[in-house]
């Protein structure tokens, strides 16, 4: 069993394996995306906080997740070329992959214990589910999918 988010090695969207380990002394923003849905333009703000802090020591890890109403079709080369084209992303990320169900990803499993919804439900309920990470590894927040990247700046700050 994990105990830290730095104990994960994570594949990217281009096959590589990344030990989180390597953001170590950053914080963090982990997002479970997706391309066709309604909070899909939050790729401008997730990339815009992106821009703005990671000077500072912010990296966004965007997971792209097809759970929630089959609205991540394509596959890891369709992606990456919509969210660049369309929103310019050039935060990390990674292959897609499940967070909820018998083939969650350890990571996501690692998440939902340390920060646990609302009324202490454990299940991701939607595309853009946010989670905050503090420079020592901490999960520190975890946020609706329609709390805008944007309106994160303040607890982002915080940590930086």
């Amino acid at each position: 069993m994990s105990t830290s988010i730095y104990d994960f090695e994570m594949p990217l969207n281009n096959g590589q394996t990344k030990s989180l380990a390597d953001y170590k002394d950053k914080v963090i923003l982990i997002v479970n995306t997706a391309s066709k849905c309604g909070f899909t333009p939050q790729y401008t703000g997730l990339q815009s906080v992106y821009d703005e802090y990671k000077d500072k020591g912010l990296v966004v890890l965007g997971f792209p997740c097809d759970q929630f109403g089959h609205q991540e079709p394509g596959d890891d080369g369709e992606i990456e070329q919509f969210c660049s084209l369309n929103f310019n992303v050039d935060f990390p990320l990674f292959k897609k992959s499940e967070v909820n169900g018998k083939n969650a990803s350890p990571l996501y499993n690692f998440l939902k214990d340390q920060a646990p919804g609302l009324l202490g439900s454990k299940s991701i309920k939607w595309n853009f589910t946010k989670f905050l990470i503090a420079r020592d590894g901490t999960v520190v927040g975890r946020y609706a999918p329609n709390t805008k990247p944007e309106d994160m700046a303040k607890d982002i700050e915080k940590q930086l």
